[in-house]
């Protein structure tokens, strides 16, 4: 069966053509953190289809957004990452999901997961273009890396040596440190310097109703009970 296509000369739907299909963004918003195995972006994707996954998988690649990679030996693998061109999805990407909180609600993060939270922190945070710091995230077994500049965040796998500040814990411990702020601090462990946690909770946009609802969150006991799961 063809892909769907618009077929308007609009460069809207041009890019809907090519990137427009069902997990197609989120296979890029997982691939945006580094490359990928095609076992480890099915996992991380969260429920694709093993043949959907496949097919969107070729039809980005063939569209130049994705590459594929053998890694050399001992890893000796085969692994999917994003293009220059797919890079450039990154911004839109990210300003999408921002649209997005408008139409979430603060109980659909409890259960995030963890490979999800480099990313939702960079939708919530919306650094100055002045600002420079590398933030390390410890959750479970996991450690990210968020580097900031030019107004800018990267994020990569991996932690950091050079971190001005490491959060860890539960995913939603985390970002609530971050948007309700030092009352939600108990369920996080904290290194480094924390005036730039105070910089960062400057940073965070989210619709105030957004933040009214993870304040009752915190205030209901939830991130107690996300520490005690972790």
């Amino acid at each position: 069966m063809s892909r769907r296509a618009y077929d308007q000369a609009c460069s809207l739907a041009t890019a809907l053509d090519h990137v427009g299909e069902r997990w197609t963004l989120l296979i890029a918003r997982e691939l945006s953190l580094g490359p990928l195995r095609f076992s480890e972006l099915a996992r991380s994707v969260g429920g694709a289809p093993t043949d959907v996954l496949t097919r969107r998988l070729r039809d980005l690649e063939a569209n130049g957004v994705v590459a594929r990679r053998e890694l050399q030996v001992p890893v000796a693998a085969t692994v999917y990452e994003l293009t220059d061109l797919g890079r450039g999805l990154e911004r839109p990407m990210f300003e999408l999901a921002r649209w997005g909180m408008n139409l979430q609600r603060a109980d659909e993060v409890v259960d995030l997961a963890p490979s999800s939270l480099p990313n939702a922190m960079r939708v919530l945070l919306q650094p100055p273009p002045d600002a420079s710091f590398v933030v390390g995230l410890r959750t479970g077994a996991h450690d990210f890396t968020l580097r900031a500049r030019d107004g800018w965040i990267e994020a990569s796998r991996g932690a950091a040596d050079d971190a001005d500040l490491v959060l860890a814990g539960a995913p939603v411990a985390v970002l609530a440190a971050v948007v309700v702020g030092r009352d939600a601090e108990h369920a996080v462990e904290i290194e480094g310097d924390r005036a730039l946690l105070d910089d960062l909770r400057a940073m965070a946009i989210l619709p105030d109703r957004l933040r009214d609802e993870a304040r009752e969150l915190v205030e209901a006991g939830v991130l107690d009970a996300a520490a005690s799961a972790a």
